[in-house]
C-alpha cells in the first residue's frame, strides 16, 4: 500500500506515523501536492467534518518583553515599530474580545507579553476573563502569559478560563539558537501545569526560522506525547527588527506540507492555522482549510490579517461552515476528557498565535492516489523565496489603539 493511503489510514485508527513516513510527507514534490492535501483532508473530515473554528486574538500588554526569542516583535532589543501599551483594562479587553464574538469566534485568546505572569497579573487576567463571561457566557477563553508558576493555572481555570497556551516553537535540539532566556524544558512544564489544573492545553509551533524537515518532525512528535487539545501552526513572519527579519524560507506548497504533516500525526486534534497564513500560503489558504479545522479572525498580536469578512467569505467559498457557539469542537473520546490525547498513545491548537509568528519532496503519482514510495528527507532548509515584504503590516487598530479591531 503506498504512502499516503497508509497515513489515512493510520489518522483514521488513530495510530502514530513513523518518523519516517511523516519526513516523506515534508519531501514530497510539488506534483504530488494536491494528492498529500487530499489524503489528510480525509482524515481531517473523518474527525472534524467540514466545520471551521474561529479564534480571535487579545493583546493584553504589546511589546518590551524582558526574553530574547529572536521570531518575536515584542522582544528584548526588538527594533520592530509595534504598538506598545501596557495592561488593558478588564472592560477595555472586553470591548474588544467581543468584536471578535460578533464576527464569529467562539474562542478569545488573551495574550500578554512578559516571561510570565506575576500574582497581580493573574489578578488582572482572572478579572478579565470574568468580565467577557459575563458578557458572553459560551465563550471560550483561553490565556497565553507566558512561563507559569505553581498554582497560577489553578486560579485561571477558578477564575472561567476554559484553555491555556504555551507553544513549543520549534525542536529541542534547536530551542536554543532561538532563545537563551528560557528553556525549552520551561516550557514543557507549563504545558504540563495547564493539564494539571484541568485547562485544555494548547501548544505549536513555528515554522520557516530555519529548520530542517527532521526539526519540524520532532517538534510535532514532541507535541503529540504533550498530548495537547490544539496545535497551532504558526508560520513565521519576519519583522523587520527582529534577528530573523531575511528569513523567507517557506513557500505555499511547504506550508501545506508542514500542515498535513501535523495532521497526520495529530489527527484528531484542533490544528489551527496561525499567525503568517496570509503571508506564506496566500492565495492557497482556502486549500489549507482542507488540512486544518481552525484558524485566527481578523488581525494577530502585532501584525494585521486579512479583513475579517474576508475569513468568513473564504471559509463558505471553500464550502466550508464556521462552527457554531453551541457545537464541540473535539471528538467525542477527546471532549469527554479534558486534556486528552493528540492521538491514540495506547496509552498529540492553541490558542496562540506566537507574536513572533505572526511577524510566529517523492515520485508520482498514480490513479490510487498518493505517493509510491517514501522519499529521502531533506536535511536542510528550502531555499528562501523572494522575500513578499509588502504582505507585512504592523497593526495599528483594535487593542491599545482608539480604532475599530478587524472583525
Amino acid at each position: 500500500m503506498d504512502l499516503l493511503n497508509t497515513l489515512v489510514d493510520k489518522g483514521l485508527r488513530r495510530e502514530t506515523p513513523t518518523r519516517e513516513e511523516a519526513l516523506a510527507v515534508l519531501a514530497t514534490p510539488d506534483d504530488d501536492l494536491l494528492d498529500v492535501v487530499a489524503a489528510a483532508g480525509k482524515v481531517r473530515r473523518h474527525w472534524f467534518g467540514r466545520r471551521v473554528k474561529l479564534n480571535y486574538l487579545v493583546n493584553l500588554k504589546s511589546g518590551l518583553c524582558p526574553e530574547d526569542c529572536s521570531y518575536c516583535s515584542q522582544r528584548l532589543g526588538s527594533k520592530a515599530e509595534i504598538l506598545k501599551y501596557t495592561w488593558l483594562k478588564p472592560d477595555q479587553a472586553s470591548a474588544a474580545a467581543a468584536a471578535g464574538v460578533s464576527g464569529g469566534a467562539k474562542r478569545v485568546c488573551l495574550v500578554a507579553s512578559g516571561r510570565g505572569p506575576t500574582d497581580r497579573d493573574v489578578d488582572r487576567v482572572s478579572d478579565t476573563i470574568k468580565a467577557i463571561k459575563e458578557q458572553n457566557e459560551s465563550v471560550e477563553v483561553c490565556a497565553c502569559l507566558g512561563l507559569l508558576s505553581d498554582g497560577q493555572a489553578e486560579r485561571l481555570r477558578e477564575a472561567g478560563a476554559d484553555a491555556y497556551n504555551h507553544n513549543l516553537n520549534t525542536s529541542e535540539s534547536t530551542y536554543g539558537d532561538i532563545t537563551t532566556t528560557h528553556t525549552y524544558a520551561d516550557r514543557v512544564d507549563t504545558v504540563n501545569k495547564a493539564h494539571a489544573a484541568g485547562l485544555s492545553a494548547c501548544s505549536g509551533l513555528i515554522a520557516g526560522m530555519g529548520e530542517s524537515d527532521e526539526d519540524l518532525v520532532d517538534v510535532v512528535f514532541s507535541l503529540r506525547e504533550l498530548d495537547p487539545d490544539s496545535v497551532p501552526v504558526n508560520f513565521l513572519i519576519p519583522m523587520e527588527g527582529t534577528p530573523l527579519a531575511k528569513e523567507w524560507h517557506l513557500t505555499p506548497q511547504r506550508c501545506l506540507r508542514i500542515l498535513a504533516m501535523t495532521r497526520f500525526v495529530c489527527p484528531d486534534v484542533e490544528v489551527r492555522i496561525a499567525g503568517g497564513r496570509e503571508v506564506h500560503l496566500r492565495t492557497m489558504q482556502p486549500l489549507a482549510l482542507h488540512l486544518a479545522n481552525s484558524i485566527f479572525l481578523g488581525d494577530y498580536l502585532t501584525s494585521e490579517g486579512q479583513a475579517g469578512h474576508a475569513d468568513l467569505e473564504m471559509i463558505a467559498d471553500a464550502g466550508f461552515e464556521v462552527e457554531g457557539a453551541g457545537e464541540v469542537t473535539l471528538p467525542e473520546h477527546r471532549a469527554s476528557v479534558r486534556g486528552g490525547g493528540c492521538g491514540s498513545h495506547e496509552g498529540g491548537g492553541g490558542c496562540g498565535s506566537h507574536d513572533g509568528a505572526e511577524g510566529e519532496a517523492g515520485c508520482g503519482s498514480h490513479a490510487g492516489g498518493g505517493v509510491c514510495a517514501p522519499a529521502p528527507a531533506s536535511t536542510t532548509p528550502r531555499p528562501a523565496e523572494e522575500p513578499r515584504t509588502d504582505l507585512v503590516a504592523v497593526r495599528r487598530r483594535g487593542a491599545g489603539t482608539d480604532l475599530a479591531p478587524n472583525a
